[in-house]
């Protein structure tokens, strides 16, 4: 097993491309995207029940990476989420093939 990082972000859904082109530009070679469904936060619950288009909604992104990149990844993401709804995360976690990250 290899110490590595897992980041998740979670961000309104159109700011994904801007993020992860930001991501991309810091040298990250992977992440995965996900729809959030809905969540509770500091302006109370939410959901994309109902909602016609993706604007209103939110996508999760999760990183894993090598520890010695997390700061890259970090700067990069932050000058995205700083001005937009959205939360970072990291988490330590371990992987099989580290040559993948």
């Amino acid at each position: 097993m290899n110490d590595a990082k897992r980041v998740e972000i979670i961000i309104e859904a159109p700011m994904e491309t801007r993020l992860t082109d930001a991501l991309d530009c810091a040298g990250v070679t992977g992440y995965t995207i996900l729809p959030v469904m809905g969540g509770s936060g500091s302006s109370g619950r939410w959901s994309r029940e109902g909602q016609v288009s993706r604007a209103g909604g939110m996508v999760a992104i999760i990183c894993i990476i090598r520890p010695d990149r997390l700061d890259a990844l970090l700067e990069a993401a932050f000058t995205v989420v700083e001005r937009h709804i959205g939360v970072i995360s990291v988490s330590d976690c371990a992987v099989l093939r580290a040559e993948r990250f």
